[in-house]
């Protein structure tokens, strides 16, 4: 067996057939964990032959490992629900699985789409993502949110594009960037940063950077959006770790203050007592 695709789902169905029917013609096998869905996810997963299991949800990158594990192909493709894979690309993994070489790994341009509209600068514009590799040289990180995988070299690019629909209305974008917020500010708790200062700055930074730096401006109306987006997830994630702090600070002080007022209440009473004799 030569390609196994692996997908982690959940409420998908709007999306997965498409991304299903882009790979069905250059996959061996198709694994699909799904992890809760209410919808038709498990039925088109099924529909397009795929082995489709329902599992818990321990989270992006252990599901994706897990996925990973399942897989029985010497080489994997990773993508999500909401991608799909153009012909040109489609050819090139194909390609890429048959030819006799020392590669590990292949990198896949990604062109991302708002609400439809392509977007070619700013923080979204220009990625490659590393998504076909061997599956014994290779392995997701373990962290809360967009993880990545970790290969062992050589590496090289294929032609084509993964068409990604990152954001499908504006509910959804506010509903992902509360979510995101939420995964990332776990991470910066853990390394103790966040708070006001940090949210001002590094929102700042992110609007400039993604607007101004990286084009998104080009973009028009679409890389406004997607600018303010980042911007504000961004501003929500430092403030939501600066939340979690104060309030594990405030836990903390609370539990010192009986037992210094108990203290104090000794003290007193000792001298007290010195004080009648």
């Amino acid at each position: 067996m030569k390609l196994s695709a692996i997908l982690i789902v959940r409420n998908e169905a709007h999306c997965l057939e498409r991304c299903l029917r882009s790979i069905g013609p250059i996959a061996d096998e198709i694994i699909v964990l799904d992890s809760g869905s209410t919808d038709d996810t498990v039925a088109i997963g099924r529909s397009f032959g795929a082995q489709v299991e329902s599992t818990d949800w321990p989270g992006y990158s252990a599901q994706k490992n897990r996925a990973l594990q399942r897989a029985r192909g010497e080489w994997v493709l990773s993508i999500d629900a909401d991608e799909h894979v153009t012909p040109e690309l489609a050819a090139s993994i194909r390609a890429a699985v048959e030819a006799q070489s020392d590669v590990n790994g292949y990198l896949i341009r990604f062109l991302a789409t708002w609400c439809g509209k392509p977007v070619y600068f700013g923080d979204w514009g220009q990625k490659w993502h590393l998504r076909l590799f061997r599956r014994r040289f290779a392995r997701f990180t373990e962290v809360p949110v967009h993880e990545r995988v970790i290969c062992e070299p050589p590496l090289g690019k294929l032609q084509g594009l993964m068409m990604h629909d990152s954001v499908v209305s504006e509910e959804d974008a506010r509903e992902k960037t509360r979510a995101y917020a939420e995964l990332g500010a776990k991470s910066l708790c853990a390394r103790g940063a966040g708070g006001l200062g940090s949210a001002l700055i590094h929102a700042g930074w992110a609007f400039l950077r993604g607007f101004l730096l990286k084009g998104g401006f080009l973009d028009g109306a679409v890389g406004w959006r997607i600018a303010c987006e980042m911007t504000r997830r961004t501003w929500l994630r430092y403030r939501l770790a600066g939340a979690v702090a104060e309030h594990r600070s405030r836990k903390h002080a609370h539990r010192l203050f009986p037992r210094r007022v108990g203290s104090l209440s000794k003290v007193l009473l000792f001298a007290a007592l010195m004080a009648a004799a």
